[in-house]
């Protein structure tokens, strides 16, 4: 055996990996496999320091080669009775409390002196539940901005008051680039939904362009929790999440949708609330803006300032904005988008209601049953409908009544009562028993019917 393996043997001591090795080459030195010149240049030493570790490990073993200390308790460490009765206290007079506030008991009442975290250590290591354990921060790396305006740009929306006493609580519905700081687009809203989100988007959309990508919430504005709900069209089409609409217009604009994992994550639209809850509160304050209409309308002037204050440039100048589609390309993706399916009078239903498509001369537009229409609900809630890439109007349906009301209107016949028959009706008498022969010729029994009715 050697003495590296029986090292556990002396003192209780375990060697480190660097002693370990230490020890195999003093071994091969001792053994005369290795001269001490080539064991000094193994080990980076010198000559006469490897004699020294030779001349010790021949008399003490592989303990030599371990500090003296090791595996002894340090002086200054807290005595075995002190930890016990810290424990004791811990979940018996002193439960619940917290460490800082153990450690300043034990010193009032106990005369014993000991930190927090001492009394943290000693009572983690007995296995007892700290109720103000705070959990260990979160590792998060920070990102650079993006080089260049377009290539990413975050969303929110914040539900604050922003009118202070004077007007309801609102949420501001808010856009800012990534590069720049600068924000593209803000709207009030009574509280956060989808109208907000895809005006907010309209405006970037008119004033700056089509951005690369989008990072926003996991809100189910944004995403929708019924992943696993895809049409056959979809899954045809490749699709492994069901969009929402507001992804799917995003999905139709060519825009990247990112999910943020935490509000970290999109820090920049957060700091941004809280920039604003500052100095747009006080904005409407001295404009007098009571209100959401007013609001809205006071909102491109403050963000002009804002952009001028807070905006910077990026390290590329060149911006990344694709230009912004035409108008009339632009209602059909920013807007509510439902399918539906023509009757075979060319009508379908929407939200409980018939309607027609009509063409731009007002005629209607015939329907074979069964075709796949779109309709599409603006931000203003006007009503169209997409069949086959061609835009038409709706118009409500109404049946004609031209026949009801030439016939005279005809009294109802009063309903006919169910005839019940008397208790002498035959139907209501049992059967009578038939007389039966049987091949014993014995007289067949007829008390059947007698044995039923007594039952």
């Amino acid at each position: 055996m050697r003495l590296w393996e029986n090292v556990t043997m002396e003192r209780n001591i375990f060697l480190s990996q660097k002693e370990a090795r230490r020890l195999y080459v003093i071994e091969q030195a001792i053994a005369g496999i290795l001269t001490v010149q080539q064991a000094a240049e193994v080990l980076n030493l010198g000559c006469r320091q490897v004699k020294r570790l030779k001349k010790g490990v021949k008399a003490m073993g592989a303990a030599f080669l371990a500090h003296g200390n090791r595996g002894r308790e340090s002086k200054r460490a807290i005595a075995t009775e002190t930890r016990d009765l810290i424990v004791a206290f811990a979940i018996g007079m002193y439960k619940d409390a917290s460490c800082e506030q153990m450690a300043e008991l034990f010193a009032e009442h106990h005369g014993i002196t000991v930190s927090s975290r001492s009394v943290r250590r000693i009572l983690h290591a007995a296995g007892i539940p700290l109720k103000y354990a705070r959990k260990p921060a979160k590792k998060r790396r920070s990102r650079d901005c993006m080089p260049t305006a377009g290539m990413l740009v975050q969303a929110d929306a914040s539900s604050f008051a922003w009118f202070e006493d004077r007007g309801p609580t609102a949420a501001l519905h808010g856009i800012i680039d990534d590069a720049t700081s600068t924000i593209l687009a803000l709207f009030f809203r009574p509280t956060e939904d989808q109208r907000g989100h895809f005006t907010a988007l309209l405006q970037m959309l008119v004033n700056f362009g089509v951005p690369k990508a989008f990072y926003s919430d996991r809100h189910t504005i944004f995403f929708s929790p019924k992943k696993d709900k895809l049409s056959i069209e979809e899954e045809l089409a490749g699709k492994k999440v069901a969009l929402t609409q507001f992804g799917r217009a995003l999905s139709e604009l060519n825009i990247e949708h990112i999910p943020a994992r935490s509000p970290q994550a999109k820090g920049r639209v957060e700091r941004l609330w809280e920039t604003l809850q500052g100095r747009l509160v006080i904005e409407l304050r001295l404009a007098g803006v009571s209100d959401i209409e007013a609001a809205n309308a006071f909102l491109p002037v403050f963000i002009a300032k804002f952009n001028a204050r807070f905006g910077k440039e990026p390290a590329i100048p060149d911006p990344a904005f694709t230009p912004c589609p035409a108008k009339d390309v632009l209602n059909r993706i920013v807007c509510v988008k439902l399918p539906r399916e023509a009757s075979g009078g060319s009508t379908i239903s929407f939200l409980s209601v018939t309607y027609q498509l009509t063409t731009k001369t007002g005629s209607v537009f015939p329907l074979r049953r069964g075709a796949k229409i779109e309709v599409l609900k603006s931000l203003d809630g006007t009503l169209h409908a997409l069949h086959e890439g061609k835009l038409f109007g709706l118009k409500e349906f109404q049946a004609s009544n031209a026949h009801t009301s030439q016939a005279p209107a005809q009294a109802k016949k009063p309903a006919k009562t169910p005839h019940s028959p008397p208790a002498t009706h035959p139907w209501r008498q049992p059967p009578k028993p038939r007389k039966r022969t049987t091949n014993s010729g014995e007289p067949p029994y007829d008390g059947f019917w007698e044995d039923v009715y007594a039952i």
